[in-house]
């Protein structure tokens, strides 16, 4: 004869079990996430959302005569969802511009991928610019990642010092060209004190073929001396690019000045980064040619 009472609670137990499961399948860490992140969130239980804020009100920015607060869009922002066997975090920033690259790299080297670089506002003081992240992978390590970048968002920023030292008369320039025309391995021309490097990149739109005389290229301009130069520029990278140069860049001490897009309904789509970078003239090519390395190697494999 069977055991009713032993049937009805081994029911009772593989149910729980069940549950248990089913509510851990659908249902993101969020305690682990709040405590590895250093913040506290709200759950969107229709959308299985959960989004950590973190208000800069830090920051005192104007537009005008009028204070911006973070309900008018002063607020860091990192959204977790489970997608499949992994889960997904979308993030946007709200940053000093001294703290834009020290971010940048925090997010970088943890893991993340930055997707977009921009200003939200015309005449605010201090600047505030806008840094989106995402990720896709272990929640452990995404929350841990996202907690490197608030915690590096919490420091204290000043003007870097290379920029406070840094006076440069480009009607003064004193470069040794050669040496920069070996490194790019092609002859760059001097405008205004500028010595300038243009490589064109190649799209279409509407089934026609752009590039570069209609601005899809790569660009450096050089000013300064051997010893002490400034270097402003644009990459234009396809998208599977991005990372990769934004991660040279940044190892190289090269400060990201935007990444955003130029054009729609481009195909292979591209993405221009804006950039600007203080020292030694050949230290700061070299640094760009290894970015720009990557991209002639990913155009050759995508030939193939």
């Amino acid at each position: 004869m069977f055991n009713h009472k032993f049937i009805t609670a081994a029911l009772v137990v593989l149910m729980n079990i069940a549950a248990a499961w089913a509510e851990n399948e659908n249902d993101l860490d969020i305690i682990n996430i709040e405590k590895l992140t250093g913040n506290k969130g709200t759950y969107d239980k229709n959308e299985n959302v959960f989004k950590i804020v973190l208000p800069r009100t830090d920051i005192y920015t104007t537009v005008g005569q009028t204070k911006i607060t973070p309900p008018m869009g002063l607020s860091c922002q990192a959204a977790f969802t489970l997608a499949g066997d992994s889960v997904i975090v979308m993030g946007d920033l709200v940053l000093l511009e001294n703290q834009v690259n020290p971010v940048m790299s925090a997010a970088l080297d943890n893991g993340l991928d930055v997707t977009a670089l921009h200003n939200q506002y015309l005449w605010d003081y201090p600047k505030v610019m806008f840094m989106h992240i995402g990720g896709r992978g272990d929640q452990k390590k995404l929350a841990q990642a996202v907690g490197k970048v608030f915690a590096e968002i919490e420091k204290n920023s000043i003007l870097p010092a290379e920029l406070q030292k840094v006076r440069i008369d480009p009607s003064k320039t004193n470069i040794d060209t050669d040496k920069i025309d070996s490194i790019f391995q092609t002859q760059g021309k001097m405008i205004d004190g500028a010595y300038k490097f243009t490589f064109g990149r190649i799209t279409k739109m509407e089934g026609y073929q752009i590039g570069n005389a209609m601005g899809v290229n790569t660009w450096a301009a050089f000013v300064g001396t051997d010893d002490l130069s400034i270097v402003d520029g644009e990459f234009a990278m396809y998208e599977y690019e991005v990372q990769t140069i934004l991660k040279i860049l940044r190892h190289s001490g090269i400060n990201i000045v935007a990444i955003h897009n130029h054009m729609l309904m481009e195909s292979p789509r591209v993405v221009f980064l804006h950039f600007w970078g203080v020292g030694k003239t050949t230290d700061l090519a070299k640094a760009l040619k290894a970015a720009m390395d990557t991209q002639k190697k990913t155009a050759e494999e995508s030939m193939k």
